[in-house]
């Protein structure tokens, strides 16, 4: 008689149908590791854009096809697919499809235009030159945008901490590569790589803390076991669980570039290749809040008055700090950034309101912000001066005399960012602040206030920006680099949908209180 099996090693049940967006994915990313080792270097970058586009294309008809039978927890309770997992995962799939457009286009040239010729050449060395007169390309990127992308969606379908540390690992290790891969100022973008990846291990080391002394806390590293521990603790292990909670969340918020976490912002979007920039200040913002939700609307939901106050001073901080800075800025990625920054407080606001409204707002927001954000950084990409990319504020003064329909479409994302009405940004902060009001409480109503203040002074930078394009004398030989044809196809995406979700926001906002209800169990 054959031995039994105990019941400790069953396989656990797995919906491979609900996994199919992220399996296709790797799947794309393993291909194109395959293209990088065996396809001739001439045809490389197109195999390449082919293979990730195609991966984004088939993930996302996979979970647009994906039925309700096919979804719930999955893998022993380790995954949920539900309806913020697919709201989330459709948005990073969209944002993950523009970002990899921009990362592709070639300007006129033979390559990738973002991109150094070789990775692994020293910044100005003979190797690096000679590579470039071969017309070498640093194609790896687009298999490293992949598997980013694929721990970018089981970020917000992580149940269990695990899991999600899991996700935050390949999410972030293929970013810190790609943050040092920029064709021009090299040394800049390799130094913004290393403060990525050392700030990046350090929070990483305050999540798994964390979430060690939630396990000796709950027993469980499950988000649902958390929870019904914390509603029927004798007290006995309490004095973990507030360490333990505080740990986790810093964890997640460096991802979203909350103060105090946010001093890795603003050197990493200067410094990392333009396009690069856009794809993580949209998408790695997105995932990262898609995590937050499941994690204190899921896990720590009945434990959120021990910690509610501490992510309130957050908010409130990473609003104030995000839109005073962004006024003394003089490089417009430095400036993107603590405008992103500011973004992030903003969206803070309404994940702490705690109603199912909430979670609509900060839906709604992930995809105004994150389409306006990748076609705010494609425009930048095409600045140039002297073939080098034009990022210093006074460089940009009468583009808009040169080039009008292009500084117009930067102008509009500006008014958009600064809330301005008929525009997606206007729509994404009443969403965000409404719950705040009728559920956030005293605290509630404070953050909403700092947040109209604080979103007049980012106002002013980004008018005062508008200025300095139409009403000021150019100083300088400012070009837009062409053909630009997949940038200026996402920046047109762009100004379509920050038009559309400013005067047409229905549509949007019905599908995302659709998806508002997570799965508990």
């Amino acid at each position: 008689m054959p031995p039994t099996v105990p019941a400790a090693f069953e396989a656990v049940e797995i919906s491979y149908w609900a996994l199919s967006p992220m399996i296709v994915l790797l799947v794309g990313a393993f291909v194109g590791v395959l293209v990088e080792a065996f396809v001739p270097r001439g045809t490389r970058h197109l195999a390449q854009v082919v293979v990730a586009a195609g991966s984004i294309v088939l993930s996302l008809a996979a979970l647009v096809f994906m039925t309700e039978t096919e979804t719930g927890i999955t893998v022993g309770g380790t995954i949920a697919v539900d309806g913020p997992t697919r709201f989330m995962q459709g948005t990073l799939l969209v944002l993950g499809l523009l970002g990899l457009l921009v990362m592709a286009d070639r300007l006129g040239g033979d390559t990738a235009d973002a991109f150094t010729p070789m990775g692994a050449a020293s910044p100005g060395s003979n190797l690096e030159a000679q590579a470039a007169r071969k017309g070498w390309s640093t194609t790896e990127a687009f298999p490293l945008a992949l598997f980013a992308l694929a721990g970018m969606l089981l970020f917000p379908a992580s149940n269990d901490l695990l899991t999600m540390f899991v996700a935050l690992e390949l999410l972030s290790l293929p970013l810190y590569l790609m943050s040092g891969l920029a064709r021009r100022r090299r040394l800049l973008s390799q130094e913004a790589a290393l403060k990525y990846f050392l700030l990046g291990a350090f929070s990483s080391g305050f999540f798994l803390f964390g979430a060690a002394l939630l396990y000796g806390y709950a027993g469980s590293i499950g988000l649902p076991e958390i929870a019904a521990a914390a509603s029927t603790s004798t007290g006995e292990f309490e004095g973990l669980l507030l360490p333990g909670v505080v740990m986790v969340i810093v964890g997640l918020l460096f991802k979203v570039g909350a103060v105090p976490f946010h001093s890795w912002t603003p050197d990493v979007y200067q410094g990392a290749p333009t396009p690069v920039t856009g794809f993580m200040a949209a998408c790695t913002k997105a995932a990262a809040f898609g995590a937050l939700l499941r994690l204190m609307y899921v896990g720590l939901e009945t434990t959120r008055w021990e910690w509610h106050i501490g992510v309130v001073v957050i908010a409130a901080l990473t609003m104030i700090v995000g839109s005073v800075l962004s006024v003394t800025q003089t490089d417009i990625k430095r400036l993107l950034a603590y405008s992103s920054i500011a973004h992030a407080g903003f969206i803070i606001v309404a994940l702490i309101s705690f109603d199912r409204s909430a979670v609509e707002g900060v839906f709604f927001y992930v995809v105004a912000y994150g389409v306006s954000t990748i076609a705010a950084f494609a425009i930048v990409n095409l600045v140039r001066e002297r073939d080098a990319e034009a990022t210093h504020l006074s460089q940009w003064a009468g583009l808009g005399r040169k080039h009008p329909w292009l500084s117009g479409a930067f102008a509009l994302l500006m008014l958009a960012f600064a809330g301005i009405p008929l525009t997606s940004g206007f729509t994404a902060k009443v969403a965000a602040f409404m719950p705040a009001l009728e559920h956030g409480g005293l605290s509630g109503v404070v953050l909403v206030v700092i947040g109209v203040l604080m979103s007049a002074i980012t106002a002013f930078v980004y008018i005062r920006l508008i200025v300095l394009m139409f009403f000021t004398e150019p100083t300088g030989d400012v070009t837009v680099a062409a053909p630009a044809t997949l940038s200026l196809a996402v920046i047109v995406v762009g100004v379509i949908v920050t038009i559309a979700l400013g005067v047409f926001p229905g549509p949007l906002l019905e599908l995302a209180e659709q998806s508002s209800i997570f799965i508990t169990r």
